[in-house]
C-alpha cells in the first residue's frame, strides 16, 4: 500500500471527486481506489485539509475502536501527486449485496427498518430501508463519531463476515453534520461493544503521547480533533444513537 507502484486501470465515473482504480504493482497485485488531492472539488466547509487526509483519518479512527470497518488506507504519492490510497473491497465486476435499500411501502424485508417515506420519480410510494443487525448498527455508531456527512447504502459492502464502508472523505467536521441512511437506531441505546470501541478512541484522544493523536496531527485541524474528542464524550455520556439535526439535511440522497 505504501511502496508499491499504482498502475492506473481507469477513472471511477460517477464519483463526485477524481476517483481512480489501481492494481498495486504487477499485473498480479491487489486493486485499491486512489483519490488525488489534486482531483479534488474545493468544499466550503473544509477550507483546511484535504479529503484524501479525512479518509485516512477515519481509517485510523476506525482501527483504534476495533470496527474494522474502513479498509486499509494511506496517505502516499502517485502518478497524480499526493493523495489517498484505499484497499479495494468486492469484485469490481460484480454489484453488491446492499444492507439499505429503496423499496414499496408493501415490500420492506423481515427485520428492517424503515427510515424515510417518499416518493419516486412517477410518484409512487417508496421508502428507503436498512438491516438491524449487530454490523450495521455498529457502522452506525462509527459514523456518529466521525460525523459522517455522506453515509449512502451503496458505501456499505459485505466482505466475508464483515461489513465494509468507504467514501469518509466528507466526515470529521468541528461542525454536527451528521447524514446518513442509518436513522433507523436514532435514539436508541448503543451496545455495549460500541460503547467499548468509543471508549477506546476517547481514551486515544485524551493521551496527548498516543500514536492516534500523532497520526492525526497532520491529516485534521486541532479544532477538528478537539470536536472530535467532544463527540465521543456526548456519545458515551448519552449512551444511545444521536437524533437527526434540524439544522442539517439527514439524509444524502440516493440512498444507493
Amino acid at each position: 500500500m505504501t511502496r508499491a507502484d499504482l498502475v492506473v486501470l481507469g477513472a471511477l465515473a460517477d464519483a463526485s471527486n477524481l476517483a481512480l482504480l489501481v492494481r498495486l504493482g504487477d499485473d498480479e497485485g491487489p486493486l485499491a481506489i486512489y483519490k488525488p488531492i489534486g482531483g479534488e472539488r474545493p468544499l466550503w466547509d473544509f477550507p483546511d485539509g484535504s479529503l484524501a487526509a479525512r479518509e485516512v483519518a477515519a481509517h485510523l479512527i476506525s482501527a483504534t475502536g476495533g470496527w474494522d470497518v474502513v479498509p486499509e488506507t494511506v496517505l502516499r504519492d502517485g502518478p497524480q501527486g499526493p493523495g489517498s490510497v484505499q484497499r479495494w473491497v468486492g469484485d469490481p465486476q460484480t454489484l453488491p449485496e446492499y444492507v439499505v435499500d429503496l423499496v414499496m411501502p408493501d415490500s420492506i424485508p423481515a427485520g428492517w427498518l424503515a427510515v424515510l417515506r417518499g416518493e419516486d420519480e412517477r410518484g409512487n410510494p417508496v421508502v428507503v430501508v436498512h438491516e438491524d443487525t449487530p454490523l450495521v448498527r455498529g457502522v452506525a455508531a462509527f459514523d456518529a463519531v466521525i460525523n459522517n456527512s455522506d453515509r449512502k447504502g451503496s458505501h456499505l459492502i459485505r466482505e466475508g463476515d464483515r461489513l465494509r464502508g468507504f467514501d469518509h472523505g466528507v466526515s470529521l467536521h468541528q461542525d454536527d453534520k451528521l447524514r446518513t441512511v442509518l436513522w433507523g437506531f436514532a435514539g436508541q441505546p448503543l451496545s455495549a461493544p460500541d460503547l467499548t470501541r468509543i471508549t477506546a478512541v476517547r481514551d486515544a484522544l485524551n493521551n496527548p503521547a498516543s500514536a492516534l493523536r500523532h497520526d492525526l496531527a497532520p491529516l485534521l485541524t486541532a479544532d477538528e480533533v478537539t470536536a472530535l474528542e467532544a463527540r465521543c464524550a456526548a456519545l458515551l455520556e448519552q449512551a444511545a444513537y444521536p437524533m437527526p439535526s434540524g439544522e442539517w439535511p439527514a439524509i444524502p440522497w440516493p440512498p444507493l
